[in-house]
């Protein structure tokens, strides 16, 4: 029988987790991994809310394990929000100021984008209201009249 003292100890995060928070913080120029994290957990809470059917569950299945909880375990919004409306529903619950919600936005979703990829991506955006392209760093999508 192993004693606890010589068992290794673990990380509280996994190692994909880990990466995604540092890429945040690093595009994010967070100056802590706790700020980083703060806008992850609050972005991905936000983006459960408004995602919904086969994007959510591939969403999910490409993030870290520890992302795809966050945003797996909100319930969806019966109406979703524009993507302009998204950021002041996430600064409203925070207090923050919509200039650093939009930031927090714009970091989360480029890390969410690099493990979704373009093709994800794209489907995502075809699915949610108007004005998320430009959170995920994108032109907006516009169908030709």
């Amino acid at each position: 029988m192993m004693s606890d003292h010589s068992a290794p100890s673990q990380q509280p995060y996994g190692r994909a987790y880990e990466q995604m928070l540092e890429k945040v913080r690093y595009d994010g120029a967070y100056p802590t991994r706790e700020k980083a994290e703060q806008a992850v957990r609050l972005v991905l809470a936000g983006l459960g809310r408004q995602l919904t059917g086969d994007e959510r569950v591939d969403l999910a299945a490409r993030l870290p394990l520890e992302a795809a909880r966050i945003l797996t375990a909100q319930i969806p919004d019966t109406q979703p929000l524009t993507g302009w409306a998204f950021v002041k529903d996430l600064a409203a619950r925070t207090g923050a100021s919509l200039a650093t919600t939009r930031w927090d936005t714009g970091s989360v979703f480029s890390a969410v984008a690099a493990y979704a990829g373009s093709e994800l991506v794209t489907r995502i955006l075809r699915q949610l209201p108007s004005g998320y392209a430009l959170l995920f760093g994108r032109a907006e999508l516009v169908q030709a009249a």
